[in-house]
């Protein structure tokens, strides 16, 4: 599938933190739309708070993008769940756009989005948030096995973005490597190594991805998963954010 070179980011969404997991765990991943022009700067968007820095958001994770058609097909395989978190929005995004997929998108791809420059610097790993926010216990479990995960931008040039501002595409100085093959070469139980070394050898992939796979490499183990993507019990420890 070809990358389209512009796309329309028709909403921005921020969100502020508030009480959220089982032992009142914080989080900001109820982001509403704004109608406003905002600064984006190193860290992200003007005003959109993040629950747990050591996890979310900073440099690596400044910019969440999450893709509309995702939803259609979220939809169809849970409809018994509330169709209103079902919707752009719903997985805690700043942007969501349609005609860009994680099989679309290459990591270090660079985007114009207004005045600000982007960088794609990771996947999404999804976490237990998720079980929490779509009422279904093992919702990050389905997220990371469908690949329909999102990902980050780091900002290089930070800027003003208006509202239903095009997304523009730059360079893409890797185009062997669509974020799907990242989420195939790192969760993929037979392991290839050749792809391993190449991805540990990113430099523009952010750590959180090219460190599991240099471990992978020595260990030939996956990342253990579970603390990431089970809902903390009431009372116990929050592990992964």
């Amino acid at each position: 599938m070809k990358t389209p070179l512009k796309v329309r980011v028709g909403q921005l969404r921020i969100g502020q933190t508030r009480s959220f997991g089982p032992n009142g765990e914080p989080s900001a991943i109820d982001k509403r739309t704004v109608d406003r022009t905002l600064w984006l700067g190193r860290t992200g968007f003007a005003d959109d708070q993040q629950g747990d820095p050591r996890h979310h958001g900073g440099t690596e994770k400044a910019v969440h993008h999450y893709p509309a058609e995702h939803y259609a097909d979220w939809r169809r395989e849970l409809p018994a769940t509330v169709h209103t978190t079902l919707q752009p929005g719903g997985f805690g995004e700043n942007l969501s756009t349609s005609g860009l997929t994680e099989s679309t998108v290459c990591i270090g791809d660079r985007w114009r989005l207004g005045e600000a420059l982007l960088e794609v610097s990771q996947p999404r790993k999804p976490c237990w948030k998720l079980n929490v926010r779509f009422g279904l216990p093992d919702m990050a479990r389905r997220v990371q096995a469908s690949g329909r995960i999102g990902w980050y931008y780091r900002v290089l040039q930070p800027g003003p973005v208006e509202p239903d501002t095009p997304l523009e595409l730059l360079e893409r100085p890797h185009p062997d490597w669509p974020l799907a093959r990242l989420l195939e070469t790192l969760w993929d139980a037979q392991g290839d190594h050749k792809a391993l070394a190449e991805m540990a050898s990113l430099t523009v992939l952010a750590p959180a991805w090219r460190d599991p796979a240099r471990r992978r490499l020595v260990s030939g183990e996956i990342e253990a998963s579970t603390a990431r993507l089970v809902t903390p019990t009431v009372g116990g420890d929050d592990p992964a954010g």
